[in-house]
């Protein structure tokens, strides 16, 4: 399966360093070929999982307003990784787990079938050049995987700033298995969605956001 990340330079800060060796243990997942028994990670069975989270600004909100909901995120970038658990550390979090690992595999391997509430898809890498469409992540057979892991009525919601990657991604989850539009097209603003630091880099530049909300039928 084609990965769904590159992994690409960062600046790692000291407080990130430090928060990742001293948290990573509490609130990493590592990655295995067995499925996850969500009752023995979080409190209840409502799990949302956030694919390729950033800074993780966004996910710890998110985590703080909704304390009932659990929210598993998957990343491959230790900056990243160590933001968010210096922000579950600040907010006290603890519905927030951390698998450091690529989408794809942890998808196909660790999450059991029909077993999650939402998946949120905020902003993935968008490879605007032609050349590279093919190692977008909201793809067949990715957005296959995507819908079977979620449970009957559980959502999809994919956020872009990149027009030609929203009409692709469009496209690909109307014909994915199992998925069904909740709009005419692409989906109103979430207002319960923080906007993230790419949201506001696009903004800046005149980017239109396009959003994307599909349901499991």
């Amino acid at each position: 399966m084609l990965k769904s990340y590159v992994k690409r330079a960062g600046r790692y800060t000291t407080a990130q360093k430090k928060a990742y060796d001293s948290l990573s243990s509490q609130y990493l997942i590592p990655f295995s070929e067995e499925k996850i028994d969500f009752c023995s990670v979080f409190k209840n069975q409502k799990v949302i999982i956030e694919i390729g989270f950033g800074s993780g600004f966004a996910t710890a909100e998110i985590a703080q307003v909704n304390p009932d909901n659990n929210y598993l995120g998957i990343e491959v970038h230790k900056p990243g990784i160590g933001r968010l658990l210096w922000e579950i550390e600040k907010r006290c979090l603890s519905n927030v787990k951390i698998i450091e690992y690529d989408a794809a595999f942890v998808l196909e391997k660790m999450i059991p079938l029909c077993s999650v509430d939402a998946i949120h898809v905020f902003f993935p890498d968008p490879w605007p050049k032609k050349k590279h469409h093919k190692r977008r992540l909201m793809q067949l057979p990715f957005t296959q995987l995507l819908a079977d892991s979620l449970k009957e009525n559980g959502y999809l919601y994919m956020v872009t700033d990149w027009e030609d990657y929203a009409n692709q991604t469009l496209e690909e989850l109307t014909i994915t298995k199992g998925l069904k539009n909740k709009y005419n097209g692409f989906a109103d603003p979430q207002n319960w969605r923080p906007k993230t630091r790419f949201e506001n880099k696009g903004l800046n530049k005149g980017h239109v956001i396009r959003e994307l909300f599909f349901i499991k039928s």
